[in-house]
């Protein structure tokens, strides 16, 4: 298959449908956080659904996936029951991470997605870490850690990679460069804005992909993670993209303008792959109207659950705080 190459239709099918999931549940997502049915912080990933998509149907069942606090699409991506993840935002025990995690700390350990952290660059030293783990097993598994252009700026960022590097870990370091590291321009905040030039100082061999072209994600994460368990030690993309909403719902969005994120909305990653494959015929009309209906009922499905869930009892609140049930 070409590098820009559809998948056959019943994958790419599904890759559309997985996108537009994720798109139709981080916009109800927002709804139930404006009602306050969602409480904490919430990171919506609108306009990163190719980044997400792309490269969780480029890993085997068995690699690793690690990614930041705007996770709820990687978790579903990579699997995980919608219901599961809209019980977490809820706070309630049906929820992925028993409704301890909320929005930030998504985890499905028998997915291996390892979770959402919220300390920006936090996950590249974990990721790591999985990969020695992966390489001391002497297993074929490889890791990928999705982290935002901000974490280029953190010390894990450089003790991660080059650990990695001398020790040609089986891990792909996958920058989701959406030009923002919250409300920071790029340029603003990077001696170096080619992010990925930064990997090559480690040795690292590293490219730019276009974010928001699902095909290109999928085929370049797929090489570099062959690479990367075949022995060529650590891989790095950074791909381009960018959010169509503000960092966080508590955002004022005051760092950007509304004709730059115009801009971008022409290069929905939705819209242009939903194009593609109307140009092959392999979507029409009815097509995409039983795909959005079927989204939006099961994401009706998914908000009555979430709503109707349990909450923890008030007596396992310390379960799992203190040690040996010590309070001191």
């Amino acid at each position: 298959m070409g590098e820009n190459e559809l998948p056959e239709a019943a994958a790419a099918r599904e890759w559309l449908a997985t996108m537009t999931l994720i798109r139709r549940f981080e916009e109800r997502a927002g709804e139930m956080y404006a009602k306050a049915k969602i409480g904490g912080f919430l990171h919506l990933a609108i306009g990163e659904e190719a980044t997400i998509v792309g490269s969780a149907r480029a890993m085997r069942d068995d690699d690793y996936l690690i990614s930041t606090y705007r996770s709820h699409g990687h978790a579903i991506a990579r699997g995980t029951n919608p219901e599961a993840v809209m019980a977490e935002l809820f706070g309630r025990v049906d929820g992925c991470s028993k409704g301890r995690g909320g929005s930030m700390h998504m985890f499905d350990l028998e997915r291996r997605f390892m979770g959402g952290y919220g300390i920006v660059g936090g996950n590249l030293p974990i990721a790591t870490g999985l990969a020695l783990g992966a390489d001391y097993q002497e297993t074929e598994d490889a890791v990928l850690c999705q982290f935002g252009d901000g974490a280029a700026n953190q010390g894990t960022f450089g003790e991660a990679l080059n650990l990695a590097a001398l020790w040609k870990l089986p891990v792909v370091f996958l920058c989701e460069n959406n030009l923002y590291a919250m409300g920071t321009a790029l340029e603003r905040s990077e001696s170096e804005t080619d992010i990925h030039l930064k990997a090559r100082s480690y040795r690292i061999p590293s490219k730019v992909v276009d974010g928001m072209d699902v095909v290109a994600v999928e085929r370049a994460v797929r090489s570099a993670a062959r690479a990367a368990r075949k022995g060529g030690g650590p891989q790095f993309l950074e791909l381009r993209t960018y959010r169509f909403r503000a960092h966080s719902m508590y955002d004022a969005e005051l760092y950007r303008t509304k004709d730059e994120v115009g801009e971008w909305m022409h290069r929905d990653p939705i819209a242009l792959f939903e194009a593609r494959l109307r140009a092959d015929g392999l979507l029409g009309d009815a097509d995409l109207a039983s795909l959005e209906s079927d989204v939006a009922t099961e994401l009706d499905a998914a908000v009555a659950e979430a709503e109707a869930g349990p909450w923890e009892p008030v007596e396992e609140l310390t379960r799992n705080v203190y040690a040996n049930g010590a309070r001191t």
